[in-house]
């Protein structure tokens, strides 16, 4: 970009790549593929726009950013959690979107019904600067409005399986030839000759399963981790079981599409929170009940907890290989390894590790954004 900060309020500056790179990611953890080179054209379209004006900003990202209409709305509720709410930069619904050519050349004026601007005339990168701070804050740490801002971010994250190819075919420009369209299409020509078809074997997202540890050491967290798994569980194939010293299966809870009311019924189903933690014991009932239908065979299993173990740590190490069999991939997502001098020395942790694929941490809202990098199939 031309300039690297942009001016905030009181005479500080707001670095402009950490803030629009952070967006991106954001975009990226609600599930919209906002890979480099869109990133790139983002920042490109900026350095000829204004990335002061809110109004500048919303549309070189979504003309930027965006690929599908799928997208879009995913957009909407991550640029409205980011950049603040106050003052809509879309324009009005009778107005036509400008086109990207007229957009690059010049901001132009607004179309009627547009705010250029939030509604108190704070430009939208000190907006986004404080988001940006949110998002590597400890969440035990948060105040009250810190964590209502949290759970806007929230409500746009997504945590889809890592692909893989399924037996399943369908039909596709390349790939190889299929026999029955093809003789199909001869009969239906009457023999004349016609161009093969062909398809290709689907690709769909492996089954993702959430085991939520809701133990009095892991109280701070809870709510952040379950509202990111209420906004993970939709439209996807994803599990959720809360553990603690007994195991709930709570993915019809969560299957409310309010997050308040989906956690409204959550906290009736769940019996133990704040209680003791039995993880190995929870475990085996999970894979006793559960893993023998199938749930975690093939699936990406994560489990969100600080590992901390009331009951035999043996028996959770003997679990864990066992759950390590049926897995595609073991993830471990622990709040406490962010903190400085970390070392797995608590019972259970350490006789886990030896069972899990990735080790990561879930203290923060960039550190869930990774976590969902990681369970696509990323390198931890």
């Amino acid at each position: 970009m031309g300039s690297t900060a942009w001016e905030r309020g009181g005479g500080s500056t707001v670095d402009a790549p950490a803030v629009l790179v952070g967006f991106a990611r954001a975009l990226r953890a609600a599930g919209v593929e906002a890979g480099p080179d869109r990133v790139q054209a983002f920042i490109g379209a900026l350095d000829l726009l204004d990335p002061g004006v809110r109004f500048d900003v919303y549309w070189a990202g979504r003309l930027t950013l965006c690929g599908s209409r799928d997208d879009l709305e995913r957009f909407e509720r991550v640029f409205a959690a980011y950049f603040g709410e106050k003052g809509d930069a879309r324009p009005a619904r009778a107005a036509v979107p400008p086109r990207l050519r007229t957009v690059v050349r010049a901001a132009g004026p607004a179309p009627p019904g547009a705010a250029r601007a939030s509604e108190d005339g704070v430009p939208a990168p000190a907006l986004a600067s404080s988001t940006e701070v949110l998002r590597h804050r400890d969440v035990a740490g948060l105040t009250a409005a810190e964590r209502e801002q949290l759970r806007r971010l929230l409500d746009a994250f997504r945590l889809p399986g890592e692909v893989r190819r399924s037996a399943r075919r369908h039909p596709a420009r390349r790939g190889s030839v299929d026999p029955r369209r093809t003789v199909r299409e001869l009969l239906r020509r009457g023999g004349e000759p016609a161009r093969l078809r062909r398809h290709a074997r689907a690709e769909r997202p492996r089954r993702v399963v959430l085991l939520v540890d809701v133990s009095g050491s892991m109280s701070p967290y809870a709510d952040a981790l379950l509202r990111c798994a209420h906004a993970a569980s939709r439209g996807t194939r994803t599990e959720v079981f809360t553990i603690g010293t007994r195991l709930t299966r709570v993915t019809r809870e969560l299957a409310h599409r309010d997050p308040d009311t989906a956690m409204a019924a959550l906290a009736a189903a769940v019996p133990d929170w704040r209680g003791g933690t039995r993880l190995g014991e929870m475990l085996r009932a999970f894979l006793d009940q559960w893993g023998r239908r199938g749930m975690a065979r093939g699936a990406v299993v994560v489990l969100l907890s600080d590992g901390w173990e009331r009951g035999d740590p043996a028996l959770l190490a003997a679990q864990m290989r066992r759950l390590h069999r049926l897995a595609h991939r073991v993830i471990w997502a622990n709040p406490r390894k962010a903190r400085p001098g970390y070392a797995p020395l608590a019972a259970g942790m350490a006789a886990a590790l030896p069972s899990v694929d990735a080790f990561v941490e879930g203290h923060s809202l960039a550190a869930l954004e990774r976590l969902a990098a990681v369970v696509r199939g990323a390198d931890p």
